[in-house]
């Protein structure tokens, strides 16, 4: 049978089929979608864990009963679960464990440009690479094999283009109808990493590192494709398509197997032809330990060594090199020219986002008190756009959890602002809770602002456990923020509105003068998610006084027409932020006829 599916359909479809117990991850792009196919599936258990570190260490606990686990992230995703990563690779496994880090070469939704197969490498680990969907399907059932085989956990790496892009898979498996048991047996030496544990294990880690690297000779995946002997490319994920395209009649190595190297392998690739290349997406991975075994190779010197790769950017390299390219840029071109016509626009705010009042009355706060200063620490989230005109309302933004312990150390150091950290729901789910602990004990005075949208927002509105639901849609239990909040500490701690300004100005404005830590919970649901049938708002030109201060709230459904103003209709959700702050009185519902009508 025969499938069109994404990259990360097929990961999952490939895991389950390959007998997948329990799934675990954090909602990140490029990897969310992973779990929300595995969460389809009510003969597994797959889960929105808090972060994913807590994901990784379900699936630990889960592989050691025997059962075969998954924990999927995107790339700045395996940061935080480094730790449990690391230890997984030293104690083992009983059941097989494959963790699934997807990259975002070219930064398309993330903070940074990483490449996690160094990861792979780090922890001596096993690690495969998926080139289209029909090999991330095919990778599954082999992955969980070698883990078990090898007692190691196995890293599967893909990347935004990978866990996208749809393809047509061939089916080949199906779930097998009984699966094993989970039973945990007792083994202190394997799975308490004592160092007089760990000193034995890690001698294991080393042996088993040499068994990988001979099973990488035979391993199924990777194969030599043979065609011209004057140029031979080594490639690996997405760049092994995209450089095939460019040097149809060169000779390949396609390594889906990726770590260890298959060093016998290459060798003998390398010496039937003239000129080796490796062609890599972002660091020079394999090039460098290509290079290290004794052979003449090139790449980065061609290649750049950041930013998604693609046929153009390839062809360039290699006609510049002279490795034979066709000239595949004209059609690229063309495509980019087409592009580069249509209307640009920064990313912005939905209308009608909770998150837009909150930031209005930062940004105007720091305008109005420029001689005591007002630093805005931020964080990830949908909330990040606050960072872009018209609300220009955040001064950081590192990693999840970080903008809470950012403003505590520059508190700490002295400085003379005032500050306010911003965090999301979720986010503070995630790693905020520490942050918060951390303020409350050393003694802070900052002012912490929770954004309680009741989801989460920015890669597709995931459950997490302040919404009452699981990743299946079970109810479940629901954390209560503020609860929350006050058992870690926290003395003062309000509620507000995330769509009254005058409500939101006058907390903000008292929290933030007062000498102690100060939590506010603005509460407002996302309105993607919950998008109430309410009449939108209309601009009555005749009472406008163009003052154009409703277009500081950054709200793309109000826009300039001419000489006026006016609010679209369908893009409207009917939250009233420009109302209220309209010093005109010029903005009001429109009736339920006009609005029929428009």
């Amino acid at each position: 049978m025969k499938k069109l599916l994404s990259g990360n359909e097929a990961i999952a479809l490939g895991a389950y089929h390959a007998g997948l117990r329990v799934a675990a991850a954090y909602p990140g792009t490029p990897s969310t979608e992973i779990l929300e196919n595995l969460s389809k599936f009510k003969d597994i258990h797959a889960e929105w864990a808090p972060n994913e570190k807590v994901a990784f260490e379900v699936g630990l606990g889960a592989c050691y009963t025997g059962v075969r686990a998954m924990v999927s992230m995107k790339h700045v995703g395996l940061n935080v679960a480094a730790d449990p990563f690391m230890a997984a690779s030293v104690t083992g496994v009983r059941g097989g464990l494959v963790v699934v880090s997807a990259d975002d070469p070219g930064i398309h939704s993330s903070q940074n440009e990483q490449d996690n197969r160094c990861f792979a490498k780090f922890a001596k680990i096993a690690m495969f690479e998926p080139s289209d969907s029909q090999d991330a399907y095919d990778i599954m059932p082999l992955a969980f094999e070698i883990s078990e085989r090898f007692d190691t956990p196995v890293m599967v790496r893909s990347t935004t283009r990978i866990s996208h892009a749809k393809t047509v898979v061939d089916i080949t498996k199906e779930r097998p109808d009984s699966l094993p048991p989970a039973v945990f047996k007792r083994d202190m030496a394997k799975f308490v990493t004592l160092p007089v544990n760990a000193r034995r294990r890690q001698q294991l880690t080393l042996e088993r590192l040499e068994k990988l690297a001979e099973y990488s000779e035979t391993c199924p995946l990777n194969r030599i494709i043979q065609g011209s002997a004057d140029v031979g490319v080594i490639s690996s994920g997405v760049a092994f398509n995209y450089a095939r395209e460019v040097l149809p009649t060169a000779s390949f190595l396609k390594l889906v197997m990726s770590y260890p190297l298959p060093q016998n392998m290459i060798r003998r690739f390398a010496a039937g032809v003239k000129r080796l290349v490796v062609i890599e997406e972002l660091d020079p991975f394999i090039e460098e330990q290509v290079r290290a075994m004794g052979l003449e190779v090139e790449g980065k010197a061609f290649i750049p060594a950041s930013g998604e790769l693609n046929k153009d950017i390839i062809c360039c390299a290699a006609q510049k090199a002279g490795w034979g390219a066709l000239d595949v840029r004209k059609a690229d071109g063309e495509l980019q020219e087409m592009l580069g016509s249509l209307t640009k626009r920064p990313p912005l705010l939905c209308p009608g986002c909770p998150h837009t009042g909150v930031f209005y009355v930062l940004g105007s706060l720091g305008m109005r008190r420029r001689e005591v200063g007002l630093v805005i620490t931020g964080d990830i989230g949908c909330y990040t756009l606050a960072a872009y005109p018209q609300l220009n309302a955040m001064d950081t933004c590192a990693c999840m959890g970080a903008g809470i312990g950012q403003a505590l150390g520059m508190e700490k150091a002295g400085v003379g602002d005032k500050l306010v950290a911003v965090i999301g729901d979720s986010t503070f789910l995630h790693s905020g809770i520490t942050g918060l602990l951390n303020a409350v004990y050393n003694k802070s005075s900052i002012t912490i602002v929770i954004l309680d949208n009741r989801t989460t927002a920015m890669t597709g509105h995931q459950h997490h456990p302040g919404t009452g639901f699981t990743a299946q849609g079970e109810e479940t239990q629901a954390v209560d923020l503020v609860a929350l909040v006050k058992s870690c500490g926290a003395a003062n701690v309000q509620e507000v509105s995330a769509f009254d300004l005058r409500a939101l100005r006058s907390v903000l404005r008292e929290a933030i003068d007062k000498p102690e830590l100060v939590v506010l919970v603005v509460r407002g649901d996302c309105v993607a998610i919950s998008r109430k049938k309410v009449a939108p708002l209309a601009i009555d030109v005749k009472k406008c006084g163009r003052c154009l201060s409703c277009l500081s709230l950054g709200c793309a459904a109000i826009q300039k027409d001419g000489e006026n103003m006016r609010i679209d209709a369908q893009l409207c959700a009917g939250c009233t932020l420009c109302q209220q702050k309209c010093a005109f009185n010029a903005i009001a519902p429109v009736l339920a006829e006009e609005a029929t009508n428009a």
